[in-house]
């Protein structure tokens, strides 16, 4: 049995991220993933990260070609919050230590991504998730986060009010 202020169920990118910003305000965090902190999509992750941080960009701009990209399909309001928080996001992870590819001064270098047209992706050579994932683990391991490997959440556990309180848990070792 675990008890837990936030119980992030992944290990991998978004997990870790998670984890991180919930210990930074002061909650106890404990990670659980199915195969070990870090084995997850973010660490297959090649090309880079795109956002708008440039001064002759703009998330506006970003948001016309990523919603023309994706034919017109993407939802609104998921698309603004993402062009919008990116160059947030692309701060945040170089403070962690993420080291994305910069000139000779230190400035960010950034290059065209698919159907862009401002050069906005940002990139660690060509392991650019390798190199995010990395610096995630590390941050996790580093707060003493506790992680739970190869354990794999099979049930929410809802409250009286339907919301998530818990979750049933499986070692994949052991079963």
């Amino acid at each position: 049995d675990y008890e837990t202020d936030v119980l992030v169920i992944g290990g991998g990118g978004a997990g870790c991220s998670a984890a991180i910003e919930a210990n930074e305000a002061g909650a106890d965090v404990i990670v659980v993933t199915k195969l070990r902190i870090g084995d997850a999509n973010t660490m297959m992750a090649e090309g880079g990260i795109q956002a708008a941080d440039k001064p002759n960009d703009s998330p506006a701009i970003h948001f016309v070609d990523a919603f023309g990209g994706g034919h017109f399909a993407a939802k609104r309001e998921l698309l603004s919050k993402l062009v919008c928080d990116a160059p947030e996001a692309i701060k945040w992870l170089s403070e962690l230590g993420v080291e994305f590819d910069k000139d000779a001064d230190g400035t960010m270098v950034t290059t065209h991504g698919g159907g862009t047209s401002r050069k906005r992706m940002h990139a660690a050579k060509d392991y650019s998730g390798a190199e995010i994932m990395r610096t995630l683990r590390d941050e996790v391991i580093n707060r003493n986060t506790p992680v739970v490997d190869f354990t794999a959440a099979i049930e929410l556990i809802l409250d009286e009010n339907g919301k998530a309180s818990g979750a049933v848990l499986m070692n994949m070792e052991t079963k």
